[in-house]
């Protein structure tokens, strides 16, 4: 605690979808294990689920960029589109804000997982993505080199994947000559895999922003009648308290803390889930069997799903064409697994001490 005099770091996760706050879990417990101070900052549901796994810790509230998903997959790209200036309001709201709270709250170094406004030139500020190259369709090369201009404001970018192959985001994480500085971490996840009897046969787990991930719940509540097994089935949703449901051989709850989702994970023989980044790096690392339905018009996770099909490894449908037999495909594919990576934390954290 002396070499740093518990140096006060701003952790900072997008609030799309969980994601981008639970891949910040380990990256918390190990800024706390290193001696330094979290303080997480985001809005909305990343915001509540953070609090309720660091019940401890000072928590600040961002501006929401205030993401939609429209009804139709097709729109997706022309509703984001619609929504960049409220976008780009938040994100120089958060500029403004963050510039407030280097003062006072005597920040020492920023953490950004894919918020824009969030750096200083005042301290170390350090990015955290999967997408150096963002999927946009034909608009690929556009979104792609305005994401690196801004990534370029940080000291660091740091990567959770594997720097050579095979890694898990293929053309997403990694570019041929980038004029940044950037950090492949390994993998980030709060998992970790356990030798345990399974309790069910499969676990339905639900993420992303609305509307889409309650259109999936109520097609999949559907489908679900039709699965000879026993199923647990996690929507998705943060609320204040845990809810449990059993109808049939369907056990429902709202949300898990992430012993929970852990232990559960581990009692499962297959996931069905999305095709998001943070939830594919923790069924590499539970070494999982799983089938996946990419949410209607992410490009991300179309090309994630593609990738992971080309390469054996898992099997996915098109919400809008996925039936519960499609599950019977999973047996013919090896399931996600990954290379443990070594980081030294200290090391990397060593860029808060310049």
């Amino acid at each position: 605690m002396d070499k740093n005099n518990n140096k006060t770091i701003l952790i900072t996760p997008l609030n799309w979808g969980l994601g981008h706050a639970t891949r910040c879990i380990p990256i918390i417990k190990e800024l706390q294990e290193n001696d330094y101070t979290p303080i997480i900052a985001s809005d909305g549901i990343a915001l509540e689920l953070l609090r309720k796994e660091f019940p401890y810790l000072q928590t600040l509230e961002l501006p929401s960029y205030q993401i939609e998903y429209p009804k139709n997959g097709k729109n997706f790209k022309w509703k984001l589109l619609q929504n960049c200036p409220k976008m780009i309001e938040a994100v120089l709201e958060e500029r403004k804000i963050v510039k407030k709270w280097i003062k006072k709250h005597h920040i020492d170094g920023i953490i950004s997982d894919n918020r824009l406004g969030v750096f200083s030139t005042k301290v170390p500020s350090v990015f955290i993505t999967h997408q150096l190259n963002v999927m946009s369709g034909s608009t690929t090369w556009i979104t792609s080199k305005l994401h690196q201009s801004i990534i370029k404001k940080y000291t660091e970018c740091w990567i959770p994947d594997f720097e050579k192959s095979p890694n898990l985001s293929g053309k997403l994480g990694h570019l041929e000559n980038a004029n940044f500085k950037i950090k492949y971490i390994g993998p980030l996840s709060r998992m970790h895999k356990k030798d345990i009897p399974k309790q069910y046969d499969l676990m339905i787990i639900l993420s992303g922003p609305e509307p889409q991930r309650g259109l999936l719940e109520e097609k999949l509540k559907k489908e679900i009648i039709h699965y000879n097994g026993k199923v647990v089935f996690i929507k998705g949703i943060v609320e204040k308290e845990q809810k449990k449901e059993e109808i049939d051989h369907v056990t429902f709850y709202n949300f898990m803390n992430s012993r929970q989702l852990e232990q559960t994970f581990n009692e499962s023989e297959n996931i069905l889930c999305r095709s998001g980044y943070t939830t594919i790096m923790d069924l590499a690392k539970l070494n999982k069997k799983t089938f996946l339905i990419p949410t209607p018009g992410q490009y991300e996770q179309e090309y994630l799903a593609k990738k992971l099909k080309n390469e054996g490894l898992a099997p996915y449908a098109k919400q809008e064409h996925f039936k519960i037999k499609n599950l019977q495909e999973i047996g013919v594919y090896k399931g996600l697994s990954l290379t443990e990576k070594t980081l030294d934390w200290k090391k990397l954290f060593s860029v808060f001490e310049k």
